[in-house]
């Protein structure tokens, strides 16, 4: 409780909705919700690929 009246998680709530959003994206548009290989190997590479998408797309996005 004490932490949570404290300036920095305050500051810290503030941004979390840009996480929040960002995960969702990876979520539901990019396949992170189920993993499509067995392995913790195969889903380290799924969530590289989908990061490495959703960042592309950013980059594509803002050279127009």
């Amino acid at each position: 409780a004490t932490f949570q009246e404290s300036d920095d998680f305050r500051e810290k709530s503030k941004q979390r909705y840009k996480i929040e959003a960002k995960n969702s994206e990876l979520k539901h548009r990019h396949g992170l919700d189920v993993a499509a290989s067995s392995g913790l190997i195969g889903m380290e590479i799924q969530a590289a690929i989908a990061i490495f998408a959703v960042n592309l797309k950013r980059i594509l996005k803002l050279n127009d």
